[in-house]
Parts: structure tokens; C-alpha cells; sequence
């Protein structure tokens, strides 16, 4: 059973009139005929009484002209669905993103989204660079912003934003003199850092790697999951610790924690989404946000 063959008996049932049904459809009222005796004959059940040179409906005709009519109406609110998504009128949009990103640059982008898109439904959830990226891979996201490097064949890695780490203290450590700092410094220090898994540890384990000093001689107190965490703790005692610019200018403008003279490289920030499935156009109206601004 097709859908055509459902509205050639609509339009039948309707009129109870073959060449009329034909005329409405844009048919031949042969096509008309052979289309509602296949339909008859298919499921053995006749739908309309012939007289004379007429046809009326029959009770199985009335039976099954209710649920032929809400089977087009069905097929009719599915063909308006898949036009609405087409034109971003409605839909879904599933973004993760690791914290820092999540907190301090991506906000402000789904502000635009959501006043350009008003009626796409968009939801946010925020983890570490390694949970992003494996939500993306595993189709739970359809874009992803990270921190972090990642190396995975089944995503498409786009860099679209620079960031830059610093280390800070309490503005009453001794670093906050402005001491340049050795790489004997950084063992005698006690930290405070973000966990394993995070973009923020990655990369200043990265650094640390470059000026010959192994991430594992450091003597870090405390391992906390996420930058506020991680800020509010060194501000309570002499700790020190790497975060993003983004996440401390405030605090260090106040005065609250200080600039150490350690220089990190930068890094960058990263948007990810599945090289194999289909992008929405929600996830392309978003990532062509995203690349304008980046430009």
C-alpha cells in the first residue's frame, strides 16, 4: 500500500465518482480505477459497491476511509516536519563542550544562535576535553569545543580560537614578585591543577615536557574538576597553579591573584564533529556562526 494509493481512494470515497476523483488527482480515470481495484484486490476486501455504471462506498469503505484519512495526515505533518528542519523553523541541536570553553568563550555564541534560531531546541553539556570528543565520536553531540588536542580518525578537528595559559598565585606568594622562574621553582612549588583528561592539564603537562621538567616531579595537593574549583582553592593558601587567561583576568585585575613570570605557549580552541554523519543544518548554521566570527 502506497500513499498514492491512499489519497486515489480518498478522493474516490470522497466524490463516490471515479472521473471526478481523476480530474482532482490529475489522472486518467483508468489510472483511478485500476489503482482502487489493486488496493481492492491486494487485501481481498472490496471498498466500494458497483451500480450500474456507479460505485458507492461500502461499510469496509467507511472503515477504512477514517484511518486512510489520518494516515495522510500523518504523512502530511511528517512532510511539514522535515521542511521546518530544512528551514531551521524547528529542530534539535546537541552541543558539549569542555569547561573552559563551555565558560568563558562559548556563551556568547549561542546567544546569537539561539536569537537567530528561536524555535531550534539547544542544550549544552560541559565536561573535559576527552569526554567532549568522546561524546561526539559516539554520536551523543553534534559538535564538539574542546581545549585539548585530540587525535581521533573519526572526528574532524577544526581549530577556531587562540587562548592563552598563565600561571597564578595569591598575590601574597613569593612568586608574586615577579621572580622569573626555573624549572627548579616549579618542582619546589606546591600546585593545585586540573584533573587528567581535561585540556587544561594536558597542555600545560605539554609545556612542562618542553623546558625538561616531567609533569610527574611536581608536587601537586590538590587534583579538582574544574577551573572554579581550582581558582578558589590557591586563593586559600600558597599555591599555584595553570588555568587560562580567560578564567583568571578578572581575579588578577582585582588583585586577588597574581601573574607569575612563567611564559606558556598558547594553544588553541578546537571545534569537533563526526567526519562520517550527517551535520544538521542547525549543527552547519552554528559552526558557519562560529567560523564568521572566528574570521
Amino acid at each position: 500500500m502506497t500513499l498514492e494509493q491512499l489519497r486515489i481512494f480518498v478522493a474516490v470515497a470522497e466524490r463516490q465518482h471515479l472521473t471526478q476523483a481523476a480530474a482532482i488527482l490529475a489522472l486518467t480515470p483508468s489510472a483511478v480505477s485500476a489503482s482502487i481495484k489493486a488496493l481492492e484486490e491486494r487485501y481481498g476486501t472490496p471498498l466500494f459497491d458497483r451500480i450500474g455504471r456507479g460505485i458507492e462506498i461500502n461499510q469496509a469503505g467507511r472503515v477504512f476511509l477514517e484511518e486512510a484519512r489520518r494516515t495522510l495526515a500523518s504523512a502530511r505533518a511528517a512532510e511539514l516536519t522535515l521542511a521546518e528542519l530544512g528551514g531551521l523553523k524547528r529542530g534539535t541541536l546537541t552541543v558539549h563542550a569542555s569547561q573552559t570553553v563551555a565558560s568563558y568563550w562559548l556563551a556568547r555564541f549561542l546567544v546569537r544562535f539561539r536569537e537567530a534560531y528561536p524555535l531550534i531546541e539547544l542544550s549544552l553539556s560541559v565536561g573535559n576535553t576527552s569526554s567532549v570528543a568522546q561524546a561526539v565520536a559516539q554520536g551523543m553531540a553534534d559538535l564538539g569545543f574542546v581545549e585539548g588536542a585530540i587525535d581521533n580518525p573519526a572526528l574532524s578537528v577544526q581549530a577556531i580560537a587562540d587562548d592563552r595559559m598563565v600561571a597564578v598565585t595569591p598575590s601574597s606568594h613569593p612568586w608574586a614578585a615577579g621572580k622569573r622562574l626555573t624549572p627548579a621553582d616549579l618542582r619546589a612549588a606546591r600546585w593545585i591543577l586540573r584533573e587528567p583528561g581535561s585540556g587544561t592539564r594536558a597542555a600545560f603537562e605539554s609545556a612542562l615536557t618542553a623546558m625538561g621538567v616531567d609533569p610527574r616531579s611536581l608536587d601537586v595537593a590538590l587534583t579538582l574538576p574544574s577551573n572554579e574549583a581550582v581558582r578558589s582553592a590557591v586563593m586559600e593558601g600558597q599555591f599555584a597553579t595553570v588555568l587560562s587567561e580567560l578564567v583568571v583576568a578578572a581575579h588578577v585585575q582585582s588583585g586577588v591573584l597574581a601573574r607569575a613570570n612563567l611564559t606558556l605557549p598558547g594553544r588553541q580552541f578546537f571545534m569537533l564533529r563526526h567526519a562520517a554523519r550527517y551535520r544538521s543544518k542547525a549543527s552547519l548554521a552554528l559552526e558557519q556562526l562560529i567560523r564568521s566570527a572566528a574570521a
